[in-house]
């Protein structure tokens, strides 16, 4: 019954898809977008606020892209848009305060994060997440975000059913928030020991792959679709946890990387694509990553909905500005987008004109 229902609410199409995407989806995004700016601009705390209003203006496409998941069920829109905005307004606001944090505690990050677990967690108490650092006045707007997210799981009906899978994935993003702000003397030791009882369960990553799907949000996203869904169970909330990750997620991230590289070398950040060896290998490994998403979405219901995703992803990153600025990364770019499907380039033109007609 739910392989049945799921099958036929979701777009097949990619010009579906998009007229979902312009009429409902990106409109509702930015309205709720803009009301998390009107509350962010009143935070007390000056560098909590400068980072909250910068990650909502700056990131604001992680939302956008993130509601692509809501067309599943676009009748339930009015849940699932206030949940994912919510949710990755936490995760892109906590990665500013971490990325240009006064501290590099790790119990610190790890309490800021917390609140992503309590978001989840609707039984869990709220907490002082700001209790480990000296910038604490933010007028409520961590703890608004979380019961954003709290008051639309209460009315998603299978939400029970694909918790254990959720809290899975949001921990592994948790530790990875942790180990990759800390001392840069330490980042890469603490992620190599998290990565060894890992190990065997994903021989066929390098431990920099397995970090960059630790760190995407759309397995929790697609779960969160799902859960609109009364029959979903717990056998196909693990299917498709092990149908995102780590493929779909680690091909999210190792884009979101290969487009970051000379940003993050300048903000001496962590970037998990200069752990390869070289160009070529980065070319060859996104393109496994991408092949194997392929692969392992095809077991669920309309797996052309998740080829769209996949190839959606390609075109979005790939026709980032970020890629022509690059001289390296815009070579990248070239090779991947050689001979791409009909789809991919549908995507790439769409990812365009919505950079040129809507920011």
């Amino acid at each position: 019954m739910y392989r049945q229902l799921h099958a036929q609410s979701a777009p097949s199409e990619p010009l579906r898809l998009m007229y979902r995407v312009y009429k409902y989806l990106l409109p509702e995004v930015r309205q709720e977008l803009a009301r998390w700016s009107t509350r962010a601009a009143l935070i007390p705390d000056e560098e909590l606020r400068t980072q909250a209003l910068a990650s909502l203006s700056t990131k604001q496409f992680h939302c956008e892209g993130g509601s692509v998941y809501a067309a599943i069920y676009p009748d339930k829109r009015d849940i699932l848009i206030p949940l994912i905005v919510a949710f990755q307004t936490i995760s892109d606001y906590l990665d500013n305060l971490c990325d240009r944090s006064t501290s590099l505690d790790p119990e610190d990050f790890r309490l800021l994060h917390q609140s992503m677990l309590d978001a989840v967690q609707p039984e869990r108490p709220l907490t002082d997440y700001y209790a480990l650092r000296d910038e604490r006045e933010d007028g409520g707007y961590l703890h608004a975000l979380v019961t954003t997210c709290r008051a639309s799981i209460a009315k998603l009906p299978g939400y029970h059913q694909v918790r254990d899978e959720i809290v899975q994935l949001v921990t592994w993003y948790t530790d990875l928030q942790v180990y990759k702000h800390i001392d840069k003397s330490k980042r890469e030791p603490a992620l190599l020991a998290w990565w060894e009882p890992h190990q065997k369960t994903y021989s066929s990553l390098g431990w920099n792959e397995f970090a960059a799907a630790t760190g995407s949000t759309l397995g929790m996203f697609y779960l969160f679709a799902v859960a609109v869904d009364e029959d979903i169970t717990r056998e196909h909330a693990r299917i498709i946890r092990e149908a995102y990750f780590p493929y779909v997620c680690g091909l999210h991230i190792l884009l979101d990387y290969l487009i970051d590289q000379e940003e993050d070398r300048i903000g001496g950040d962590l970037n998990f694509c200069n752990y390869y060896p070289d160009q070529e290998t980065v070319i060859l490994r996104i393109e496994h990553f991408a092949n194997m998403a392929k692969q392992s979405t095809s077991k669920l219901p309309n797996a052309r909905y998740h080829r769209m995703i996949i190839e959606g992803l390609l075109a979005l990153y790939l026709s980032d500005h970020k890629v022509r600025e690059q001289a390296e990364v815009l070579q990248v770019s070239k090779r991947l987008m050689k001979g791409s499907p009909l789809m991919r380039v549908f995507f790439w033109i769409n990812s365009h004109w919505i950079r040129k007609h809507m920011y």
